[in-house]
């Protein structure tokens, strides 16, 4: 046994366990995924089928159906495996494992189903119930990336394209595109959320013969049949056509959510990163906490770069997806099976445990205006030649001839900082210029950084207040999601 934070696990030492369980993915993702959950699903479906069929007319008693009830959750499980080591098919060991338990039932249960109803069914609820997790997930990093952003918003930074001094922002301003970001992961995912179906009772082939023999071929009870089991499993609807299978491209529309979500996260640690370089901000840093075995001074940015490594694996797995969709033939292959039962619940996990990263470190992020102030000023008397040339200019100078001695003191005040490692003498160079006529104290009005900023903190607000706040408000209390990290 082995204690980790809140939660005490068993570890097979001599055996290989996923990191994904062991260190990184919460309990309740865990568990959405564990086969326990997946069981008593199947489970669940048995017992929906048998109540629509019931519904529908056909002899199965409510003794029956009770029965089944009351064995929902304590699953047989040593009789189940006994049971797949002799026939090598997991439903139907379970279904014998189920009549075992349920004598009286044992007769009607999985009737005129076939496989892919339990398995894919499953699937598919437990994509669902993973993805709302997941949506939980987001809002609250959104939330705490909104106070973050709220606080900062009049922060002046400097910007950066290329990875190069650009013109100023704001700290806050910057917050606002990793929300922006995770806004449209937001909308992706409500938009698949609200259209994913369950693929119902379709059959061997999806032509739904086996129930045209049942129902003495009443269409209309068969179609009701698909409308009841969904609504008794949640779901507003069944994909109307399909093979034995549902398409495997509502997987790969899945973990390509999740691998969106995965970028949003990477580009957030990618900027953490350079940010804690810079010294400017860090990601928390607990007083225990050791960022080098041989440097003992040193403090690494391993939450952001822990969400660049797993967002990473997310990205590449959605290939997985893509290839199974791309592969199937006719009405069903099983060359999707072993590469799903993978791929997908991973998936989950892995951007699970990107998202409790996320949160951790949106929630505690250190900000040094001190050294952001030194950077600008090290940038600013640059940033700010355009306007120094305008004063000049209305101060009697020629524009074109206060230009060029623009550029040449900004290169050689570049040079100095460059080649010889000095400070930015570039005011010093303009005030010494009889041709600018401006004093030392002119330049200096010129260098408040704020109003370098242009709408930066109008625009926070705005964007907050119009496109932030009313989904908060929407999913407050909704969003309570645990940030303890295990490692």
């Amino acid at each position: 046994m082995e204690y980790l934070g809140s939660r005490t696990v068993s570890i097979m030492k001599d055996r290989y366990e996923s990191p994904l369980n062991s260190r990184y993915a919460s309990a309740e993702m865990q568990e959405l995924f564990s086969p326990d959950r997946k069981f008593r699903t199947w489970r669940k479906l048995w017992v929906a089928l048998a109540e629509a069929e019931q519904e529908l007319g056909l002899p199965i008693t409510a003794e029956q159906i009770e029965e089944l009830k009351n064995h929902l959750d304590d699953i047989n499980y040593d009789t189940a495996a006994k049971e797949e080591a002799k026939v090598r098919h997991d439903v139907m060991a379970h279904v014998h494992a189920y009549g075992e338990q349920c004598p009286t039932a044992k007769g009607i249960i999985h009737l005129g189903a076939t496989s892919c109803y339990v398995g894919d069914n499953t699937d598919l609820i437990l994509m669902s119930d993973g993805l709302k997790l997941i949506r939980k997930q987001i809002v609250a990093v959104i939330a705490r990336l909104a106070d973050f952003a709220d606080e900062y918003k009049s922060l002046p930074t400097l910007g950066f394209t290329h990875f190069q001094p650009a013109q100023l922002v704001t700290v806050g301003k910057r917050a606002t595109l990793w929300i922006q970001e995770l806004l449209l992961d937001l909308e992706d995912l409500d938009h698949l959320l609200s259209g994913l179906k369950l693929l119902g009772s379709k059959g061997t082939t999806g032509t739904q013969a086996s129930f045209m023999s049942l129902f003495d071929q009443d269409h209309d009870k068969i179609k009701k049949l698909d409308e009841i089991i969904a609504a008794k499993m949640g779901f507003n609807g069944v994909y109307p056509v399909s093979g034995q299978t549902y398409s495997r491209k509502i997987d790969s529309r899945v973990l390509n959510i999740l691998a969106g979500i995965a970028q949003s996260a990477a580009k957030f640690s990618n900027d953490i990163r350079l940010l804690q370089h810079m010294k400017e901000i860090e990601e928390p840093f607990e007083s225990g906490q050791i960022g080098s075995s041989a440097m003992a001074y040193k403090r690494n940015p391993m939450r952001s770069e822990r969400i660049a490594s797993l967002a990473r694996y997310v990205i590449a797995d959605a290939q997985n997806a893509a290839m199974t969709s791309s592969a199937q033939w006719f009405e069903r292959t099983l060359d999707d099976s072993a590469n799903k039962r993978i791929s997908v619940p991973e998936a989950f996990l892995a951007t699970d445990a990107i998202l409790r990263i996320y949160l951790n470190i949106a929630g505690g992020m250190v900000v040094y205006p001190k050294v952001i102030e030194k950077h600008i000023n090290a940038e600013l008397p640059f940033m700010a030649t355009e306007n120094i040339m305008m004063a000049a200019t209305r101060a009697g100078g020629d524009r074109q001839e206060l230009h060029e001695r623009i550029r040449q003191h900004s290169m050689a005040a570049g040079a100095r900082v460059k080649m010889d490692g000095l400070e930015n003498d570039l005011l010093e160079r303009i005030a010494d210029d009889p041709l600018f006529n401006l004093s030392r104290d002119d330049l200096s009005s010129m260098l408040n950084a704020s109003d370098y900023i242009g709408r930066c903190p109008e625009q926070v607000s705005e964007f907050l207040e119009n496109y932030v706040k009313p989904i908060i408000d929407k999913e407050k209390g909704l969003f309570d999601v645990s940030d303890e990290l295990k490692v």
